[in-house]
């Protein structure tokens, strides 16, 4: 049994990472400001005993009483609509932030896990993406405050790694769905499938030529806890490198739907990537670790999901 800060836990990474750790015995302390995070997405874990909810901005100073073994920064706006919404505080919970969760660790003596992104490859030049590309990212560009907030946060956590002998893990995650993605949030799954459900037409921007490579949060979550658990220091990928283009989801979505929808398009964003896929071969020769769920399942659980919530709402 461990004692485990996950910053961010009522995200929707955070919080399925939080029931795992529950699920494996650990305790947890979840701290999360609840910017983009929602209580629904813990409510089912207030009664366990190794739970504990503290609301804060990891961006202040963070402090938590006795031991810890490990602290699990995932506190950040992380859809496109958030972190453009919210260019200030991405930046610093990306800076101040991981500052704080190192500064927690270093003083418990505890590992640090943070929650990177393959957003750090930017608009890649390379394909597909090893841990070794040091990416094309436009840092005065609107997208720049999410790639350039968790570039400096792997940054900052090796510099504790070198100087302070810390042990420090870093995960790349590639595009995540699964449920609990906010309807509304920006991603393209959700985007998608909730446009299909209440038969609106689905927005691709540019022309859906552009590729992702989509990894269901259970797969992923496994690959946080195999990394959290390993000696494997720097970088690691965590997708699936399975690759497909926005319009091939577009039709998956509306076929698993049943929906009517259309499809429609939209000017493509800035600095939007026209390709993502990751290189897994680190994760599958140090973890052990590939997915399992393949695209077509993962997003029928997650339309059954969603069907449950518009049920309710």
């Amino acid at each position: 049994m461990a004692r485990v800060v996950v910053t961010g836990a009522a995200g929707f990474l955070g919080s399925h990472l939080s029931t795992a750790l529950l699920e494996r015995g650990d305790e947890v302390v979840a701290v999360d400001n609840l910017s983009t995070g929602r209580v629904e997405n813990i409510e089912h874990l207030f009664g366990h005993d190794g739970f504990r909810f503290v609301r804060q901005d990891v961006s202040e100073y963070l402090w938590v009483p006795g031991p810890v073994d490990a602290v699990l920064h995932f506190a950040s706006p992380a859809s496109p609509r958030d972190y453009l919404e919210l260019p200030i505080q991405t930046l610093k919970v990306g800076s101040l932030g991981t500052h704080n969760g190192l500064g927690l660790a270093r003083e418990k003596g505890a590992r640090f896990l943070l929650a990177s992104t393959s957003e750090v490859y930017g608009d890649p030049q390379v394909h597909p993406q090893p841990e070794d590309y040091w990416g094309h990212v436009n840092p005065v560009g609107p997208r720049g405050v999410y790639d350039e907030a968790k570039r400096f946060a792997e940054a900052i956590s090796m510099a504790y790694a070198r100087t302070h002998g810390m042990p420090v893990r870093i995960v790349r995650i590639f595009n995540t769905y699964g449920p609990r993605l906010r309807a509304h949030d920006g991603r393209v799954v959700s985007n998608f499938i909730d446009q299909a459900l209440r038969g609106r037409p689905l927005t691709i921007y540019g022309d859906g030529s552009q590729t992702r490579s989509f990894c269901y949060v259970e797969d992923e979550v496994r690959g946080f806890l195999a990394l959290l658990d390993s000696d494997l220091e720097g970088p690691c990928n965590l997708g699936n490198p399975d690759e497909f283009t926005v319009r091939e989801l577009a039709d998956l979505v509306i076929e698993l739907t049943g929906s009517s929808s259309e499809i429609v398009h939209e000017e493509l964003p800035v600095d939007d990537p026209a390709k993502r896929r990751p290189d897994i071969t680190r994760a599958r020769t140090e973890l052990g670790w590939e997915p399992e769920v393949d695209l077509h399942e993962g997003i029928e659980r997650t339309v059954r999901w969603f069907r449950e919530e518009l049920s309710r709402s």
